[in-house]
């Protein structure tokens, strides 16, 4: 069966599992409408990046009264808990790249705790003093970053001594993204199936210590997790979920029959996980913490 990491995903005359970023032009893949982002912000935000944020944040340890900045903040999971956790002594501020990303982050409930700046920013450009947080974060968004070495430097250069960093990345595809990009690329396109696939192009365990310590990291751990990931209805929270991500156009532009199918071929893959009215699978992603010395 063809998934996001199967050389039958065809992108042209190129095997999708071997692309690189330049091939998927990942700085670029994750660029969202307004009504995409909210709907980023009601599925994958919710469902599937939601239950992650609490270990990023655990990873890095905020305090009462630290400064804390999300990089690709998204629509601000990740900044919302790390709001609560430093306080109202605290200072948190979220970037990214993404104008309708900001848009929603701001237009949502503000949390109990720090204020939380959102700035439309690059993770390659930051625009923030040196030394100037004590914690980042990063939650799944260094694989779109197009000059990873450079946002790690960015990331460094803001971190104050005895600064902390904890990003994330996913290890390996996961059943439903396997699903997804293997009934995209059957019923919508092979291109819609490359750029649903961007974001578990990332770089290995190996690559991620590489990275950190060349960037000026000191104390760099990586550390598997795995956590189970639950789904409501699948019928539903596909299409949904894709109208949330670059995807969505060609999903716009695609025949009631294809979105039909996509959803069957979806649900039928994921019968195994079956659980109640949707279903529960295990997902795995690697956690980088390191030091500022």
């Amino acid at each position: 069966m063809p998934g996001c990491g199967s050389a039958l995903f065809a992108h042209g005359d190129k095997d999708v599992s071997k692309l690189g970023e330049n091939d998927l032009n990942t700085g670029e893949q994750f660029q969202l409408s307004d009504e995409a982002a909210e709907r980023y912000e009601r599925c994958p935000a919710r469902y599937i990046l939601g239950p992650w944020a609490p270990l990023l944040v655990n990873a890095a340890c905020p305090t009462a009264g630290e400064r804390v900045l999300d990089v690709a903040c998204g629509t601000g999971v990740v900044a919302r808990i790390a709001a609560e956790r430093v306080g109202p002594s605290g200072r948190v501020i979220g970037v990214d790249l993404n104008p309708g990303m900001i848009r929603v982050a701001r237009s949502l409930p503000a949390p109990i705790g720090a204020p939380i700046e959102w700035l439309e920013r690059s993770a390659l450009d930051l625009r923030l003093e040196d030394a100037s947080f004590d914690v980042v974060l990063c939650q799944q968004g260094l694989q779109f970053f197009p000059d990873k070495a450079l946002a790690l430097r960015e990331m460094r250069r803001v971190l104050d001594h005895g600064g902390r960093l904890a990003l994330s990345v996913w290890k390996g595809v996961g059943a439903y993204h396997h699903a997804v990009g293997d009934a995209l690329a059957r019923f919508i396109s092979a291109e819609s199936a490359v750029r649903f696939c961007a974001s578990r192009q990332v770089p290995t365990e190996e690559d991620l210590r590489r990275l950190a310590t060349q960037a000026g990291f000191a104390d760099v751990e990586v550390r598997l997790h795995e956590i189970n990931i639950h789904l409501p209805r699948l019928d539903e929270f596909t299409l949904n979920h894709l109208a949330g991500t670059p995807v969505a156009d060609g999903l716009a532009g695609a025949t009631p029959e294809a979105r039909e199918k996509l959803a069957a071929s979806v649900m039928k893959q994921l019968q195994r996980y079956a659980d109640g009215d949707g279903v529960t699978y295990p997902e795995e992603a690697r956690v980088l913490t390191a030091r500022v010395l």
